[in-house]
């Protein structure tokens, strides 16, 4: 392609050097004027990348509002749970932090405990509550990761839309060189401004989506650690709840002081 093109400025030479010099167009006009100048395949591809780019952006924006609720709402959980004593009181509120997925692990490991014990006692399978944690955090992890992946094909397909857009160009340019008979501005202008501007336009669709989809991945990430870690901490308040002795009634209290006292 770069054999070509510099093929191209030596035929044009002559030609570029009997137009006459006049002021350069504003940005915008010029991008106006290659556009209007692309062919069919040109707008084709252009509309193409238009479309994964408003797709991409979609799933960029939709994520973020996603990841930044479930880090709120996971911190204000995690607050919650660690002022309480009672897995009981938890289960009351932990509606109120839906969108964080500690909730659902933390709902996961509850209800196996209370399948095993019914609320009380050591637990009788405690890779029972593993397992459990591990797949509630393998299903949170799963919604939070949908559509991710179109950010990761649109990255690197892109480029290569662009590109075909780019040869198209080149062989329209060559193609207008062979119909007019003559290296002329007017036979390559259309070929090379729409090699141009699929390149460009591919490159400007591929960075956000490729830079997006990085940012999340880390995130998605980070987010998985956070649910181990608080599952190994669920399981060690558990553990510790049940192995703690309960607490005397009142009266009973009284009793074995006054008994003891006397």
């Amino acid at each position: 392609m770069v054999v070509s093109l510099l093929a191209l400025a030596l035929l044009l030479q002559d030609d570029l050097a009997a137009v006459p010099v006049t002021a350069a167009p504003q940005n915008s006009s010029a991008l106006l004027e290659m556009v209007h100048n692309s062919g069919p395949t040109a707008l084709t591809v252009l509309v193409l990348l238009l479309v994964c780019s408003i797709f991409s952006w979609t799933i960029m924006i939709t994520k973020w509002q996603t990841f930044r609720k479930a880090q709120v709402q996971s911190q204000r959980f995690l607050r919650a749970f660690r002022k309480s004593t009672r897995l009981g009181e938890i289960a009351t509120v932990a509606d109120q932090f839906k969108p964080s997925p500690l909730v659902a692990v933390f709902t996961e490991i509850a209800d196996e405990y209370q399948r095993q014990t019914g609320g009380r006692g050591l637990p009788r399978n405690p890779q029972g509550l593993e397992r459990a944690a591990q797949t509630a955090a393998s299903e949170a992890l799963s919604g939070m990761e949908s559509r991710l992946t179109w950010l990761a094909t649109i990255a690197a397909a892109a480029p290569f839309i662009g590109l075909f857009g780019t040869v198209m160009g080149i062989i329209d340019a060559f193609h207008g060189l062979g119909t007019a008979g003559a290296a002329t501005l007017r036979a390559v202008a259309p070929g090379i401004s729409e090699a141009l501007i699929t390149t460009a336009a591919g490159l400007v669709v591929a960075v956000p989506a490729l830079v997006g989809y990085n940012q999340f991945a880390a995130r998605l990430r980070d987010m998985g650690g956070r649910m181990d870690d608080f599952a190994r901490e669920l399981l060690n308040a558990i553990e510790n709840a049940a192995a703690a002795p309960p607490a005397a009634p009142p009266a009973a209290e009284e009793q074995r002081r006054r008994t003891t006292t006397f």
